[in-house]
């Protein structure tokens, strides 16, 4: 799951002397040929002295001060890059760094202050804490450079060969969902799921009680040959276990239960074990042969440092753009104080809602339209700092999951060593905590930790001029519905927006004053869930879902301004016989609201690196994605979203789905796109119950093959007991159906019915 080379490239070693100051003692295996005296300040942080202990971040390889001199492991690299024909670009190394002060009255000064760093390509560099932590107190007990060794080889004797590489949609499925056991059958050192069943009350006619749940069939592809082509092996209309050739599983709230696919009527009795929704799994005690879950979002491992032994949690769906533990409901609260301040002049690259625009999307619209930001906290531990520059990074690009291009401009922590060098960086995101840069550094956005501060610079406008010829539309005749009707706007309102100067940008206009803001709609839904007790995986899926609909918002601008786009399908209409495709809108007038509202801040984004790397990106997913030929997203969100539906549409889009519903990767990314914050299966499950047969038929289809895969099973138990009871109802019905006509007799009438007169008649076996 990570890049080539050890975990751990570098130990660093600095102290404080004095007389003259930072100073770097040890570089170890090798130095790193950069800059020492950067490394030392870098390493002892202003203020350092006041606080007892504090971590802070920095990144290597980034600008020509702090980029590494060639070293035999990188020009191993750097040799294959070049005989692959890759660009010969340094990786970014990560640099985790812990600073303690201890005070002693026989010193001058009365306190000895050291730091020691570790330098990885790993972005989830807070692992290394707890042996960062033991090998400091090594090194104050007794200082040598055996300690950097120690830790050096400690985290590089790290065994994480057994933990597994996830695709992007994996990890999108598993950072969504709080089920502990996703995905476990990844995990070789466990088995993938208990794998016998019981707790079930069976009735006196051998069948299960209808209050232990609904069964479902969960077969394993390596069987399915076998038992399809066995037809002794399935169970007849009247068996509770519907087991339509294979194992079978037992759903209800409470419940996954998963049978051998041995196992006869879908039960056995030689081991009782069950795994809870909640991801616990709880024995009978009867049962020898249970094995403890752990949280499978983790790949468990350990780091030996000298006779303790530490235990690692290492992360399984981070990003690159994602560092260390930051913390989005931090950074909203933060500047959603009631003693927040906002000052500067208005921007319309900045200010998508004019004085009213909230703290937290002027910092998204300074991120995107690519503005130097400055954190600020003075007197504040260096390490606290770093945390709002890393969790800025992870708000821009959507949690690492949607854009990127922030990371390797940020410098979670930047002092007035090599000053010059990243504060000329274009677009910097820096944390610092000396007051000083607040006069002395170019910046274009201040956000004031300490005091509640957001200022925009007085000279924004001479540095980001916004006045430009206004885009002509170069295919006047292309569908361009965002003009609702009776509407007082117009496309030319767009244009103008989107390249009015400076001057217009210092006062909202007209028609943005008569608008409700989405934006500020959901900054207050966060800070409801935030309030509300939600955790930060919600408030991270809902950023991401943000992040997306910018982008798709922006492609669709794209459409209206230059013709065409490069970041995403076209727009186009539902069509007999064609699907539609790009962003969906509720109406015509949300469409307009929306275009209006980020016309300013599509064109800043249209100008930054970030827009470039998410042109590559789109063009590289239309070459890669497992589901081809059509928008996934526009017909699921179709689904969603909008009230009566053609019943061609729904027919063909549930079609569609299920005819490209094969391969286990084309599973897992129909499921990336259907979150359970966002309902899951939810808008799929409602055309079980369209009154149109085909429509139920091929949603039939679609659930078949998601509970051919233990994760399909997941999403499926996640339906309420009506959704479920309806799928197994009809898949069973088609089941017998297909078996009696096999042996030339008619279906039981109560099978045909599609509307029960009592439960007994669709019971599963008299369930």
């Amino acid at each position: 799951m990570a890049g080539k080379g050890p975990h751990c490239s570098f130990v660093l070693l600095a102290e404080f002397d004095i007389d003259s100051g930072a100073q770097l003692t040890y570089q170890f295996p090798q130095p790193l040929g950069t800059d020492e005296g950067l490394l030392a300040n870098l390493m002892l942080p202003d203020g350092a002295e006041r606080h007892l202990e504090d971590w802070t971040i920095f990144f290597l390889n980034q600008t020509p001060f702090n980029t590494i001199a060639p070293v035999l492991a990188l020009e191993t690299e750097s040799s294959d890059n070049q005989s692959n024909g890759e660009d010969d670009h340094p990786e970014l190394l990560y640099v985790l760094n812990l600073v303690r002060t201890k005070h002693d009255k026989s010193v001058r000064r009365g306190a000895v202050v050291k730091a020691m760093a570790i330098c990885t390509r790993h972005p989830f560099i807070q692992i290394f804490k707890p042996v960062l932590l033991l090998a400091l107190d090594d090194y104050f007990a007794n200082p040598s450079q055996e300690c950097l060794t120690r830790l050096f080889d400690a985290i590089n004797s790290m065994n994480i060969s057994a933990a597994p590489a996830l695709t992007r949609c994996e990890k999108l499925i598993m950072r969504a969902s709080e089920r502990k056991d996703i995905f476990a059958e990844k995990f070789t050192h466990i088995p993938p799921f208990p794998l016998k069943a019981a707790h079930k009350t069976t009735g006196s006619n051998g069948s299960h009680s209808s209050e232990d749940g609904v069964l479902i069939n969960a077969r394993a592809r390596s069987t399915t040959a076998a038992s399809d082509h066995n037809p002794t092996h399935q169970s007849s209309p009247s068996d509770s276990s519907f087991s339509l050739g294979g194992s079978a599983v037992w759903v209800n709230d409470d419940s996954v239960i998963i049978d051998s696919p041995g196992s006869v009527g879908g039960a056995s009795a030689s081991s009782n074990s069950v795994l809870t929704s909640r991801g616990r799994r709880s024995t009978d005690t009867s049962s020898n042969s249970s094995h403890a879950y752990s949280d499978t979002h983790f790949f468990q491992t350990s780091i030996a440092y000298k006779g303790h032994t530490l235990p690692i949690k290492l992360p399984l769906a981070t990003f690159p753009e994602e560092v260390g533990e930051y913390s989005l409901i931090q950074l909203i609260q933060t500047f959603s104080s009631p003693l927040i301040t906002i000052s500067g002049p208005l921007h319309p690259h900045l200010h998508t809602n004019g004085i009213l625009t909230h703290p937290i999307t002027i910092l998204f619209n300074a991120l995107v339209t690519g503005k130097r930001i400055l954190f600020l906290g003075h007197n504040i531990p260096a390490g606290q700092v770093a945390n709002y520059v890393l969790s800025a990074c992870a708000l821009g690009s959507g949690c690492g999951a949607i854009l990127r291009g922030f990371i390797e401009r940020s410098f979670p922590y930047a002092g007035l060593a090599g000053g010059e060098d990243w504060v000329s960086t274009p677009a910097y995101i820096a944390g610092v905590t000396n007051p000083i840069f607040e006069t002395s550094a170019s910046w274009d956005l201040l956000m004031d930790i300490g005091t509640y501060r957001v200022v925009v610079h007085k000279d924004i406008h001479t540095s980001f001029p916004t006045t430009m010829t206004p885009p002509a539309l170069v295919n006047p005749t292309m569908p361009r519905p965002i003009k609702a009707e009776n509407s007082t706007g117009s496309e030319d309102d767009i244009q103008r927006i989107a390249t009015r100067d400076g001057k217009d940008g210092n006062q909202k206009s007209e028609f943005a004053a008569r608008q409700d803001n989405l934006d500020n709609m959901f900054i207050e839904d966060l800070i409801s869930a935030i309030t509300s007790h939600f955790g930060e995986t919600l408030v991270r899926m809902r950023f991401t879902e943000y992040v997306v609909r910018f982008v798709r918002l922006a492609s669709r601008y794209e459409e209206l301004v230059m013709g065409s786009t490069k970041l995403g399908y076209g727009s186009t209409p539902f069509t007999d016989g064609s699907l539609g495709s790009g962003i969906v809108f509720p109406d015509e007038a949300a469409a307009f609201k929306e275009l209006t509202a980020n016309a300013s801040r599509i064109e800043g984004w249209r100008r930054s690196k970030s827009y470039q790397y998410c042109v590559q990106d789109f063009k590289k997913y239309q070459a890669t994605a497992a589901i081809q030929g059509f928008d996934l997203s526009h017909q699921l969100l179709r689904l969603r979203l909008v009230k009566n539906l053609p019943d061609a549409e729904v027919e063909l889009i549930v079609r569609s789905i299920a005819d490209n519903l094969r391969t286990y990767e084309q599973m897992v990314e129909l499921l990336a796109h259907m979150p359970p914050h966002a309902g899951g299966l939810q808008p799929l499950s409602f055309c079980l119950f369209h009154h149109q047969e085909s429509i139920r038929e091929a949603t039939v289809d679609i659930f078949n093959e998601l509970r051919q895969n233990p994760v399909g099973v997941i999403f499926l138990q996640a339906l309420n007991h009506f959704q479920r009871y309806a799928y197994v109802r009809q898949a069973h019905a088609r089941e017998s159906r297909r078996k009696d006509s096999s042996h030339g007799l008619a279906p039981p009438p109560h099978l045909v019915s599609r509307t029960p007169s009592n439960r007994s008649e669709v019971s599963l076996g008299g369930m």
